[in-house]
């Protein structure tokens, strides 16, 4: 079992031995420090939990640190309560993050290194529209369309691009593009956009800015600005790699102390560096989608029961369904991190969760579909109580105390009137144990005018009980109860696979992964 500091290394995973030499060559001084970056837009699922358990415990195995930063750079889907849920995840994940920030608080930085390019001659201002641009990229096979707008002065650049600031432009009409490659083979360098103007209120920032910066641009400053040193991405940042290294390049925020100046004067620490972007594949399990679009809209459309319905692979929706956050590290570490992208069956992490409850939880008894028994060699007002252990394997647990009467609720699947070949539970004229009771035997059968059985009558054998010569007289079969004086009702949600298929996102059938919804994944008892 691991615990709350360990990576999923799986023992020799790539990016370990690639931290392990940096710190031995020396390199950022010996130190490590991760980011997680989520973006507020949903909530958190288990392939977020194996980059939270890589980026936190590698940086912990080395006496790093980890920050937590909300790439908060798309204000049309982000919400203040997936802040906090997500903050609440990680913390329930069983790890805490040493500085917490959002990209948002690089804003100045940001809108500083966009105007240096522009004086470097590697940015200009395009009035292309989205479609005109799309239309001018070309393809893997082909080069792209350098804009009509691309050769625009360092003065004229600058002008528009201020003026995009002040708000002086409608929503889409000008946008900040990196001058790069218009050939280049990889379609990230094609002149790819480094600012768009969009008039939406933020949740941190106001409506002081009416000009965003793209993701692949905030996301290397920002890493830089907080003196990342392993920059942990999944394998479809991959090709983004050589972008995230340009801007680097472009900016130099190492050696250039006035695009970190907005930081010193409103005290926000920053440690300039040269991270390195290191990707690794994804976590991906069966009978589950993990796009958040798709999430969402399981949830919008009311197909689940919200963020946290248990059926849902987000960390609200396992933690509600009783999955320890131990098990879940557990699967994460045992599954380890790779370069390839694989699909794990579902049953392997609800084996991990097997072993942690086995291991940690208190037994209980509960009957969800009750059988009347009736003890008929009992006296009708008897009652008692029977000490039982908490834990079958763990005396640590200590006991409790179980009431005991002449009728009992058993589970109805543990009684059959014509048994199927191998059933060792109870039949007529046959025995069981009653768990912590003793061996009755089957005497008698009351059925309704349906012919349904609705009490099974027996006898105990009091030879049987604890303390008693025959205490470990061995029969076949093992079965729970609970007193029908005493017992309280309950209403229980039993849960089953949300999806009928292995791989849900397949669409090569021609359906959706709203086709293959499991209608009776949930049943209330």
């Amino acid at each position: 079992m691991t615990d709350a500091t360990s990576a999923p290394t799986a023992g020799h995973s790539f990016i370990r031995q690639i931290v392990v030499a940096d710190v031995a060559a020396g390199k950022h001084g010996g130190a490590v420090r991760t980011r997680f970056p989520p973006e507020p837009n949903g909530y958190l699922h288990l392939g977020h939990a194996k980059a939270i358990c890589l980026d936190f415990g590698l940086a912990r195995e080395f006496g790093g640190s980890t920050a937590l930063r909300f790439d908060d750079t798309n204000p049309a889907k982000e919400d203040l309560e997936y802040v906090e849920a997500i903050k609440a995840d990680v913390r329930w994940l069983g790890f805490q993050w040493d500085t917490l920030r959002h990209s948002s608080d690089y804003f100045e930085v940001l809108y500083l290194g966009a105007e240096k390019m522009i004086r470097l001659g590697r940015a200009y201002v395009c009035d292309l529209s989205a479609e005109e641009v799309r239309a001018q990229r070309g393809t893997l096979t082909e080069p792209g369309r350098n804009s009509p707008w691309r050769e625009r002065s360092v003065e004229e650049n600058l002008d528009l691009f201020r003026r995009m600031r002040a708000g002086e432009f409608a929503d889409g009409a000008r946008t900040l593009r990196a001058r790069i490659d218009m050939a280049s083979g990889n379609m990230n360098l094609r002149d790819p956009a480094i600012y768009r103007i969009r008039r939406l209120s933020h949740q941190n920032t106001g409506d002081a800015w009416c000009i965003y910066p793209m993701y692949d641009y905030a996301h290397p400053v920002s890493d830089a600005v907080e003196g990342i040193t392993h920059s942990f991405c999944t394998l479809e940042f991959e090709d983004h790699r050589p972008l995230y290294d340009w801007f680097l390049d472009q900016l130099d925020l190492g050696n250039d102390a006035s695009l970190t100046e907005p930081l010193r004067r409103s005290g926000l620490w920053h440690a300039p560096s040269r991270p390195q972007q290191i990707e690794f594949a994804r976590g991906n399990l069966d009978y589950t989608v993990m796009s958040k679009r798709k999430l969402m809209a399981l949830v919008s459309e009311r197909l689940v029961d919200g963020w946290d319905d248990p059926r849902m692979p987000t960390l609200a929706g396992v933690r509600r369904r009783g999955f320890p956050p131990v098990a879940i590290r557990t699967f994460w570490e045992r599954a380890g991190v790779t370069k390839q992208n694989s699909v794990i069956e579902f049953s392997v992490l609800e084996n991990c969760v097997r072993e942690v409850l086995d291991a940690g939880a208190p037994r209980r008894m509960a009957v969800l579909d009750p059988l009347r028994l009736v003890i008929d060699n009992l006296a009708a007002d008897h009652a008692e109580t029977i000490e039982f252990a908490n834990h079958p394997k763990n005396p640590d647990f200590g006991t409790r105390q179980v009431p005991f009467s002449r009728e009992l609720w058993i589970e109805r699947e543990d009684f059959a009137e014509v048994p199927p070949k191998g059933f060792h539970r109870l039949v007529p004229g046959g025995e069981v144990r009653l768990r912590g009771v003793g061996i009755v035997r089957c005497t008698g059968l009351d059925k309704d005018a349906a012919g349904n059985p609705v009490a099974v009558h027996c006898t105990l054998d009091a030879d049987t009980r604890h303390g008693m010569p025959g205490a470990e007289r061995k029969v076949k079969g093992t079965i729970h109860w609970v007193s029908a004086r005493t017992a309280v009702a309950a209403e229980v949600r039993l849960y089953e696979r949300l999806f009928t298929v292995a791989d849900p996102d397949d669409s090569s059938d021609g359906k959706s992964y709203a086709d293959h919804i499991n209608r009776d994944s949930k049943r209330v008892v």
